[in-house]
């Protein structure tokens, strides 16, 4: 067949493809199964990781989720043996109970400003942990770096009921504390440190520090890891000393992380927590102890005010969203980025 001749479809001409031809029909049915096998192991992989996520999930959707259909108690004079069904449908009336009553109003007036007064102080002292993480990465004896962090991260694995023990053995009026200074002759009557209404807040801020302090620094101490290290060994060149580097290169480089935390903190300062106020309150200490969330418990289970508990949940949730969206709000106008 010469050059000059016409191309049957059938027939195939080599090193060349002739439009019609069998080589040519079958190159996209190549291509396409080459793709549909390369995206396979990505389907799986896929599908493999979203199996390894839907546990955590579950768990969030069981105990963050689904305890928000509790919020109906708030429109019930809820009485748990009765159950929803056989409680009382008051509407609002909780509602308005709580704007009505001028005591009740006194009492939540008290707690948002023991709540915001531990939230502002756990601010004032976030940058401990940055200097705290700063100041261990200098160390230069790495067993003694270690031994520092084990010991300054420990405390956050031990529950706060036995660091209230911890606390009524040393600090109580029998407390060791006591007991050395009588022996002295330095006091004659014996310190109240646990059973008193003052300083409290300075009180349970020092047991928050002493016990996550160093808890905090780790993730520094991984963003600290994270830096480049040619910044430093230009700076050195330029005869930086240790401190102008941590002035100048270690602090800045973690300020990006602090300032994450920092609006996540202000997003959350109404969630103090309850499990140090309620180890530490008694009848002397506990107008000054209270927190949101304690009162909460207070109200709904030692008050056997479920509904009214219900009502300051719901409220404290919503201002809470509002806060976290106020704030990234402002992360993404002031940074590009928003932080959810």
């Amino acid at each position: 067949m010469t050059l000059h001749q016409e191309a049957s479809p059938g027939m195939l001409l080599d090193g060349v493809d002739v439009p019609g031809t069998r080589r040519d029909r079958r190159r996209p049915l190549r291509r396409g199964a080459t793709r549909a096998a390369a995206s396979r192991p990505r389907r799986r992989t896929s599908r493999s990781m979203f199996l390894l996520v839907l546990p955590f999930l579950l768990l969030v959707f069981a105990f963050s989720y689904l305890p928000l259909a509790g919020w109906a108690t708030a429109l019930f004079d809820y009485k748990p043996a009765l159950g929803i069904s056989g409680s009382e449908f008051v509407g609002f009336q909780w509602f308005r109970m709580l704007v009505s009553s001028h005591t009740q109003l006194e009492q939540i007036g008290q707690v948002m400003a023991n709540t915001l007064a531990m939230s502002f102080l756990g601010i004032a002292t976030s940058l401990l942990p940055v200097f705290f993480a700063i100041l261990l990465n200098e160390v230069r004896a790495p067993w003694f770096r270690n031994i520092v962090q084990t010991l300054t991260t420990l405390p956050n694995f031990i529950s706060w009921v036995l660091v209230y023990a911890i606390a009524f053995s040393l600090f109580s009026t029998s407390g060791l504390v006591n007991t050395t200074l009588a022996d002295w002759g330095l006091i004659t009557v014996p310190l109240r440190f646990l059973d008193s209404g003052e300083h409290v807040w300075l009180t349970m801020l020092a047991w928050s520090l002493w016990k996550g302090l160093g808890w905090g620094a780790i993730m520094y101490l991984a963003a600290i890891a994270g830096i480049d290290p040619t910044l430093y060994e230009s700076a050195k060149l330029d005869g930086a000393g240790r401190f102008q580097l941590m002035r100048h290169i270690t602090f800045p480089q973690l300020m990006p992380t602090y300032i994450v935390l920092l609006m996540l903190s202000i997003a959350n300062l109404l969630n103090n927590g309850m499990e140090q106020y309620y180890v530490f309150q008694n009848a002397f200490n506990r107008e000054h102890i209270q927190v949101l969330d304690l009162y909460v418990y207070n109200i709904g289970l030692t008050g056997n005010s479920l509904s009214m508990a219900a009502v300051l949940s719901m409220l404290k949730s919503i201002i809470s969203v509002a806060l976290l969206l106020t704030v990234n709000g402002i992360a993404k106008r002031v940074r590009g980025t928003s932080i959810i």
